[in-house]
């Protein structure tokens, strides 16, 4: 069975990237521009693990985050951010993010960060 990856991010490219590369790792991906379509994925095709950037205009990462955990107290997040704000990462950390990426991020890294989090 493959695996969910849910992509959550308002820059088209990043999100471009991140499916194909994913997907040829086998995963099954899925791709959202914003909050609430990440909370419909979330509630309608639960994955395994979510990519979750932290800028995204209307609902921001953190409200997003915290609105997955109540669908799902156990889901699994990666977060992405293009800034060093520590108080936000430590933020998402706190409410249960696994890890942070700052962008732009090697892919490689996060192949791997997947990988390694989705299997736990």
């Amino acid at each position: 069975m493959g695996r969910r990856v849910l992509i959550v991010d308002d820059q088209f490219g990043i999100r471009i990237l991140l499916n194909e590369v994913l997907q040829r790792e086998g995963y099954e991906t899925f791709q959202a521009a914003n909050g609430p379509q990440a909370l419909d994925i979330v509630k309608k095709h639960p994955p395994d693990l979510v990519l979750l950037d932290m800028k995204i205009p209307g609902m921001d990462g953190i409200e997003i985050l915290k609105r997955m955990k109540q669908i799902d107290k156990d889901i699994k997040i990666i977060i992405m951010t293009a800034y060093g704000e520590l108080d936000m990462i430590q933020e998402a950390r706190d409410l249960g993010a696994l890890t942070h990426f700052a962008k732009p991020f090697d892919i490689d890294d996060i192949r791997k960060a997947v990988r390694e989090n989705i299997l736990v």
